[in-house]
């Protein structure tokens, strides 16, 4: 029905609202946004409300409205379905006043949804609120509530790790146009580490007799942050391998990070060291073992790949590098820019920094950058520049580029390529393979390995934030590469050197690359680097070493007759199984638990593997456990990584569960009344990370969405284990008997070469690769070997 105005008389004057111009002179134009929260607390659960002023500009009918933050953040998924439910994110609108003549807005509603590719990079993550029906006034108010408790929610659970400035920035679609503008003025929260929880000891694993070294003993929360400003005192106990025990008393820094640092230790008697802190008389959950020999040389251990605010990382390259030296205890660290997104003046601040931090003897520091090729084009390559002076980056000597093509916020016009595939990167360094180490590896975009450097590239990332990829490392052996373990944080969250796992897409524990050389200085890691001299674990100050003969892994050589293999291995939760490798293929294993003699009431169900090789690669677990014929009287989960991956009773004989593999592996182990007559049942559904759509709702792993395995005691005595393989990448379930006798932290031995039935006359790459009690893991570098 079309509305009749009433007839006025034709006036000639103009019109418009009293004061409306003033009053529109009085507001920022693109409006202003507020928050009531300046602090919060790691992984609290809280309600945040923020307030959008609409500025001078107003809001169009079809406009809308992106609140966004980084993509790496783990804060909660936000869900809109279910206000009762936590991590509701809700909007809603409250009329601005008038001027006088001024028609009020005609905005009938604001409909919200979330969308984690909402935005571009890196303000990926979106709380996107669309304008419905109408317009909006400037001086109208959008409140946003995050976590909106109003009708009974739990709140949202926020970012786990600490941040300096988390930024929540709103960007605004004034003209309904799909064309944002940035609100000026972001939200900036302080995000801080929570109560003490977990006291830390870092010690290197092997050491020389009357060797010098440093531990450092830190306290963190339950996130695994160090905590800050804390004026805590605590003591280091030591106890030797004959069980006498020394106590030196430990001062925490009261300012800045809670840690310390114990200069000038050494140990005279050979054995193995026990370093224990205490804090308020409470003994640490996870105790540092020091092994001390004669002759023996000190491994160092390599954080190669750390990110910072220059261009994805949390927090700016000085906190990030001294974290890594001063609360991670590296003795290396490998800076790493996204070679796109760097601007040329940050990464000159960043390079004079490493220069000036780097000091021989204590903390050799690299920069490097990430070439970011998508995988169709060979995929991510990490580039170690090796030597003194001003890295080849992002210009060689002609002016031209050498990023893989030039993009970042302040981009504007058609992304400009740069040195793509990675056959241009390689060109760009091959004149001087001893000063650079590139390294293939799997992140957001997963290196593809057919394409391949052999002087360029001398190791492989297999393990990382990103997940474990063993599978990775065998197929690149068994193509005939010869590259060498190594494994880094590929830390975004300001948490290098093995730090603890978020719960987002960066879900594993950050791995370490253990180095064997004679020379603590930039020239001395990198040749150690470059020859492969290396083990990769996945964060822990384990220790690894393959031999045959005089041969040392890395090397390339025709094997002596009658020389067997040697290994060692020192560990601190105990090794369970070892197994060599000859590139794909297994050629000897030992299990610990067989040895050791298996319980008659313990059993362990794991579960691990991941669902693709590429980006959002989690298995998600959620599942049940039923005992019948036996009682359940304990169960305890083994390698959880975080809170929120747990094991809880739902009844008699019932256990619930929830978790996620990267490519590590989970568990759960169960103690019974008797095995014998025991029945055990799992029943779990598997599902992927909530990329788009209700995270409530996430979406299954369609090649498995659910699996199921119920065994015998009787079976399980016969059989010793029962699994079943699942369409993904190594992703199993597995039911098994273990030890309840100690197993032993440290292992060695030989293995004759005759037993591995070899082919004659071929190279083969032999490496060793064992796991922990605790799920932990690590690889050593291959002896390529031809027999």
């Amino acid at each position: 029905m079309t509305e009749i105005l009433p007839h006025k008389t034709f006036q000639a004057a103009v019109h418009s609202p009293t004061g409306i111009a003033d009053h529109f002179d009085t507001l920022p134009f693109l409006g202003r946004l507020t928050c009531q929260r300046q602090t919060l607390t790691a992984g609290e659960w809280t309600e945040l409300e923020l307030v959008y002023e609409v500025g001078a500009v107003g809001l169009a009918d079809g406009a809308w409205l992106k609140l966004a933050f980084k993509f790496y953040s783990d804060w909660a998924l936000f869900q809109t379905t279910d206000p009762t439910g936590a991590n509701y994110v809700s909007a809603e609108y409250h009329a601005g006043p008038l001027v006088s003549g001024q028609s009020p807005s005609t905005v009938q509603a604001l409909k919200v949804r979330f969308d984690q590719k909402g935005h571009e990079r890196p303000f990926q993550k979106a709380v996107i609120i669309d304008v419905v029906d109408g317009y909006l006034n400037p001086g109208d108010r959008i409140v946003i509530r995050l976590g909106d408790r109003r009708q009974g929610g739990a709140g949202t659970r926020v970012q786990t790790f600490v941040e300096k400035a988390f930024r929540l920035r709103l960007f605004i679609d004034p003209l309904g146009s799909s064309k944002f503008a940035e609100v000026p003025g972001d939200c900036k929260l302080e995000i801080s580490a929570g109560q003490p929880h977990a006291i830390q000891v870092i010690a290197p694993r092997l050491i020389g007799l009357d060797q010098s070294f440093d531990a450092i003993v830190r306290v963190d929360d339950i996130w695994g942050n160090t905590c800050h400003d804390r004026d805590l005192q605590g003591a280091l106990v030591i106890t030797a391998p004959d069980g006498k025990q020394r106590t030196e008393p430990v001062a925490f820094a009261p300012e800045g990070w809670t840690f310390a640092r114990i200069s000038g230790l050494s140990f005279a008697d050979a054995g193995e060291w026990k370093l224990e802190a205490r804090l308020n008389g409470e003994p640490s959950v996870a105790p540092a073992y020091v092994q001390s020999e004669e002759g023996a040389s000190r491994a160092l251990y390599a954080d190669l790949h750390v990110h910072s605010d220059d261009t994805v990382g949390t927090n700016d390259a000085t906190y990030n590098l001294t974290y890594g030296r001063d609360i991670a205890g590296l003795d290396v660290v490998g800076y790493t820019v996204n070679d796109f997104n760097i601007i040329e003046a940050n990464w000159d601040k960043a390079v004079e920094i490493i220069h000036d931090l780097n000091e021989a003897g204590r903390f050799v520091c690299f920069p490097g950058t990430e070439w970011c090729g998508n995988s169709a084009a060979g995929g991510d390559r990490n580039v170690v520049f090796l030597r003194d002076g001003k890295p080849r980056f992002p210009f060689d000597e002609k002016g031209r580029s050498l990023r893989s093509f030039e993009w970042n916020e302040m981009t504007a016009g058609a992304i400009r390529p740069g040195i793509w595939p990675v056959d241009r990167l390689y060109a760009a360094y091959q004149d001087d393979p001893e000063g650079h180490l590139l390294i293939p590896h799997v992140g957001g975009r997963r290196c593809i390995l057919d394409w391949n450097h052999p002087e360029l590239e001398r190791l492989i990332e297999i393990g990382s934030a990103w997940g474990q990829f063993h599978w990775l490392y065998t197929e690149a052996l068994a193509r005939g590469y010869r590259v060498g373990a190594s494994a880094a944080s590929d830390e975004h969250q300001g948490r290098c050197g093995g730090g603890a796992p978020a719960t987002g897409t960066f879900g594993a524990r950050g791995g370490l690359t253990g180095v064997i050389t004679d020379r603590f200085d930039r020239a001395g890691v990198g040749s150690a680097l470059r020859a492969r001299r290396t083990f990769a674990t996945t964060g822990e100050r384990s220790f690894a070493v393959l031999s045959q003969g005089e041969h040392l892994m890395g090397e390339v050589f025709d094997a002596g007759p009658g020389k067997p293999l040697a290994y060692r291995l020192l560990g601190h939760a105990g090794w369970e199984e070892v197994q060599l490798f000859s590139g794909d293929r297994v050629v000897w294993r030992r299990d610990l638990h067989a040895e050791a003699g298996f319980s008659e009431r313990s059993v362990r169900i794991r579960f691990g593997g991941a669902r693709i090789k590429d980006r959002y690669r989690a298995a998600y677990w959620s599942g049940e456990v039923a005992v019948t014929g036996a009682a359940l009287l304990d169960a305890q989960g083994v390698g959880f990584d975080h809170p929120e991956q747990s094991v809880w009773r739902t009844g008699l004989g019932e256990l619930g569960f929830k978790t996620a593999t990267h490519g590590d592996v989970d568990g759960i182990e169960l103690k019974l009344s008797d095995l014998r007559g025991a029945r055990i049942a799992v029943a779990a559904k598997l599902h992927g990370y909530s990329k788009i759509g209700n995270p409530l709702q996430p979406p299954p792993h369609i090649h498995a969405p659910e699996v199921s395995l119920e065994v015998s005691g009787k079976d399980l005595i016969s059989k010793g284990s029962i699994s079943i393989n699942l369409s993904g990448v190594e992703l199993r379930l597995l039911i098994e008997r273990v030890t309840d006798q100690p197993l032993p932290r440290d292992l060695a031995g030989e293995i004759p070469i005759a037993e591995l039935e070899l082919q004659e006359g071929r190279e083969h790459p032999l490496f060793l690769t064992a796991r922990q009690r605790d799920q932990s893991r690590i690889w050593t570098s291959p002896l390529f070997m031809t027999t």
